[in-house]
């Protein structure tokens, strides 16, 4: 199965994904390219495929994404080449993605769970700010797209609610899973 996870920034998608790789070994994860710089705690080829805009444009012209999408500034795209294995293997294959490449990867396989991790917009916000990963003026470009991704939420089949704690958010994802694997 391919499990498309899905949200603004600053809903803690990653962070959920993490906690169920933790007692999902069954899981795969589809690592994206993109031309963003590497944050401190990520690593190469684990969080993203760190690329240049010059690589990231020949692999664009070359139709190797799957999905692609400039977002704050950066590029990010998905890779044929990391789905593929995993359309015929033993192992589900689950994608950290916005929301444009989430309905993108759903067009081309339809069959893909979408799963919307939601937050309400305030705490989104506040989020963002005590990361502290980003600088002031790319906290307002994301803040910027919050509304056009929540306006999309209607296109998901599932939800999270990440507002009431990890544990939570993290039980109401491993319940989807359940239902497909």
């Amino acid at each position: 199965m391919l499990f498309v996870i899905s949200a603004p920034s600053g809903a803690g998608k990653t962070t959920i994904i993490r906690e169920l790789f933790k007692t999902h070994p069954e899981l795969a994860f589809s690592v994206s390219a993109t031309t963003r710089k590497k944050r401190p705690a990520e690593t190469e080829g684990k969080d993203y495929h760190y690329i240049s805009l010059e690589e990231f444009e020949k692999l664009k012209a070359d139709n190797e994404f799957v999905e692609f999408e400039e977002v704050h500034g950066n590029y990010y795209g998905t890779l044929k080449k990391e789905i593929e294995p995993y359309l015929t293997g033993s192992r589900h294959l689950v994608f950290d993605v916005d929301v444009k490449g989430a309905l993108s990867i759903k067009k081309m396989y339809p069959e893909a769970v979408m799963i919307f991790i939601d937050v309400p917009e305030d705490e989104l916000m506040k989020r963002l700010k005590n990361r502290n990963t980003e600088t002031d003026a790319e906290i307002e470009k994301r803040a910027s797209r919050i509304k056009l991704e929540v306006e999309q939420k209607s296109s998901f089949q599932f939800f999270v609610d990440n507002s009431k704690g990890l544990d939570h958010a993290v039980k109401q994802a491993e319940e989807i899973l359940e239902k497909y694997k």
